[in-house]
């Protein structure tokens, strides 16, 4: 139990990771307590949630929707707001003390690093901001004394086995990656795979941005990035392994040769219940993992010559500066033109490998370098999706 109810803002409340955290506060009513919801576009939902969870403010992104929010939470004593502005102005509230980030993709970054600037505790569950602009990120919540606690089941896993270890060196870490559903796939036969195979993802229930990513393995690209800003790490301490099974998270190892893992049944609602009452556990209700019904644990290299992306984003991880931020915005658009049947699954690989050797390369880039970058990523994206 929780001495003081932790007073919440969630960010992005009617995406896959919103939905489940409040499952959590729904599950654990006594120690949590609804400040903020947010919501792109998702407004009936966002509404909805609003009812049940009775928040301060409430925040619809797109504006088209603002005047529905607004009318349908009339009755109810709650603030309603639209607009991008909003959502950094919220993640900054007094009366908030942590912000769970859920947003996809580079929407992430700015209300993330405001609600840093007000000193707020964040749960990471948006990779993309450290892999857009990592350093800046992990530098200011060290200039502010802000904690970030990895929401990422597989970042979960590592934060998990360095508790009690953090005065201990590490040598390597190693994120564990199910495969997707076309592991073992030839280059061939994913020239015709179709959008309803690659959003049908084998161990995980996502929403359709990232399972598209854990198709390609650009979302453990993603992950790579990610890991090594959250826990200090050269790129050549971060390692991949195919583990179809998806009940070893990830592991560590340390100087010594040992290695600690840590498992658990594909459930997101662990990682983000971790992430929100650390450094306390709460009892949960989730289902418990039987090793009698998993004989065999296997494991394999991952194939970076069929999956591209997966190197792509070792590649720009390397290469460092803005080329993460690069990979990240060419990557979010080829998603999006993969969804709307405009590319093929194969296609999505070239256009961030394109952009990758395009665009300037900028060593020590600040914000407005970042916000640049993205811009400029994702015209040449759409112009070579349009070629």
């Amino acid at each position: 139990m929780i001495s003081t109810k932790k007073r919440i803002a969630i960010l992005g409340s009617t995406g896959s990771i919103g939905t489940q955290a409040l499952e959590v506060v729904d599950a654990n009513p006594d120690c949590f307590e609804v400040e903020v919801l947010t919501a792109q576009n998702n407004a009936e939902l966002l509404v909805s949630q609003a009812k049940r969870f009775k928040p301060n403010v409430v925040v619809i992104v797109n504006e088209d929707h603002y005047h529905f929010v607004k009318e349908s939470l009339a009755k109810e004593d709650i603030k309603v707001y639209a607009g991008e502005n909003s959502l950094s102005s919220v993640a900054q509230m007094d009366t908030v003390d942590l912000v769970l980030t859920a947003l996809v993709g580079y929407s992430g970054l700015k209300p993330t690093i405001k609600a840093i600037e007000a000193g707020k505790t964040i749960a990471l569950a948006n990779k993309e901001t450290l892999v857009v602009a990592g350093e800046l990120v992990t530098k200011l919540a060290q200039e502010k004394g802000v904690n970030i606690y990895p929401v990422d089941s597989e970042h979960s896993a590592i934060f998990q086995c360095l508790v009690g270890e953090f005065h201990n060196p590490i040598e390597k870490i190693i994120l564990t990656a199910s495969g997707g559903p076309f592991r073992g796939k030839t280059r061939k036969e994913l020239e015709v795979v179709t959008k309803a195979q690659a959003l049908k993802h084998p161990n995980w229930t996502m929403g359709a941005k990232i399972t598209i990513d854990s198709a390609t393995l650009m979302n453990k690209g993603l992950e790579v990035i990610e890991a090594k800003w959250l826990f200090g790490l050269k790129p050549e301490q971060v390692e991949v392994v195919v583990h179809p099974q998806s009940i070893i998270h990830s592991m560590v190892q340390f100087e010594d040769g040992s290695m600690k893992a840590q498992l658990g049944l594909p459930d997101m609602r662990l990682p983000i219940q971790f992430a929100m009452t650390y450094p306390e556990r709460l009892k949960s209700n989730f289902p418990r993992f039987d090793f009698t019904n998993y004989p065999a644990f296997t494991f394999e290299k991952p194939d970076t010559e069929t999956f591209r992306n997966l190197a792509l984003a070792f590649e720009a991880l390397h290469r460092g500066g803005n080329m993460p931020c690069v990979l990240n915005a060419a990557n979010e658009v080829a998603v999006a033109e993969f969804l709307n049947d405009k590319i093929r699954f194969l296609e999505m690989s070239a256009v961030v490998e394109r952009c990758l050797s395009k665009i300037d390369y900028i060593a020590n880039p600040s914000y407005e370098d970042y916000v640049q970058t993205d811009k400029e990523t994702r015209i040449r994206a759409k112009e070579l999706v349009k070629g």
